[in-house]
């Protein structure tokens, strides 16, 4: 450990710095200690050690190629790793499918839209408030039973500012608007975990700022982790920030220590050519 208290890791190419955490009293909710994720013979993550804390804001920054999106699919549990393990409440789940992990209390979104396009904001809801509970679809609607669902999709629907869009068509929403739905159906089962894959992407300026404005309302019983090219938005947001490039943790730190790292300016800062991974 060097004396600005970075430790320096053995890379066969160059060396590369993360920052000293400061203690922790709490246990990590997210644990990965030596994820890999190998297609054939290409290596899209590597050797990956990360610990996030209930209750935290974290983002994973890199550029196209990097391996944020596969680590996402590892901790999520849309593959597994080929090497290493990966704990989500205390409880190792590195063989546990998706879908089990989203009952433990995980849920994410996706770089592509997974939205019902032809239905409108409030039946989008319900049918995510729906799923969060493992119901099924029903032929005709049963106001004792679809009551409470419908009055969940209009509470979260105001959550996310959508309260006066409920009877609109989903296809028919701005980008800023589907983002912010998203957030919304991804909050219907009151998740312990919440991870993004690029909310940010293609949005405009203003709706990048109602967007962060959403993210920083999140409660703390929600851990966020989010994958996110905007750096305006991703170090407003989180409080630690993992950096990877070639499938390899390379910095970790604060915002403002990622914002100071000669590493970052030179791979990342300094260039204006994040592309989607």
């Amino acid at each position: 450990m060097d004396a600005a208290g970075r430790r320096e890791l053995d890379e066969p190419e160059s060396a590369v710095t993360v920052a000293a955490t400061e203690p922790q009293s709490a246990e990590p909710i997210v644990r990965l200690r030596g994820v890999g994720r190998r297609f054939g013979g290409v290596h899209a993550v590597r050797d990956v050690d990360l610990d996030v804390y209930p209750g935290e804001r974290r983002a994973l920054l890199g550029p196209n190629g990097a391996g944020k999106t596969t680590l996402f699919n590892v901790i999520s549990g849309e593959f597994p790793p080929t090497g290493g393990s990966v704990e989500l409440f205390g409880r190792d789940v590195t063989t546990m499918p998706a879908r089990t992990r989203a009952k433990l209390g995980l849920t994410r979104t996706f770089q592509t839209s997974r939205l019902f396009l032809g239905l409108s904001v409030e039946d989008n809801l319900y049918l995510a408030a729906l799923g969060a509970r493992g119901g099924h679809l029903r032929p005709v609607r049963l106001p004792g039973r679809d009551g409470p669902l419908r009055d969940r999709a209009r509470e979260l629907a105001e959550r996310v500012g959508l309260e006066q869009q409920l009877g609109t068509v989903v296809g028919s929403l701005s980008h800023g608007e589907q983002r912010q739905l998203e957030v919304g159906m991804a909050r219907a089962g009151d998740p312990k975990i919440m991870m993004l894959d690029e909310p940010a992407a293609g949005l405009s300026r203003g709706e990048r700022v109602l967007l962060t404005d959403l993210l920083l309302t999140l409660g703390r019983a929600i851990t966020l982790i989010l994958i996110e090219h905007d750096m305006d938005v991703a170090l407003t947001v989180a409080e630690r920030v993992t950096m990877l490039h070639d499938g390899r943790v390379i910095v970790e730190g604060t915002p403002a220590e990622i914002r100071a790292n000669q590493l970052v300016h030179d791979l990342y800062l300094g260039s204006h050519h994040y592309a989607d991974e």
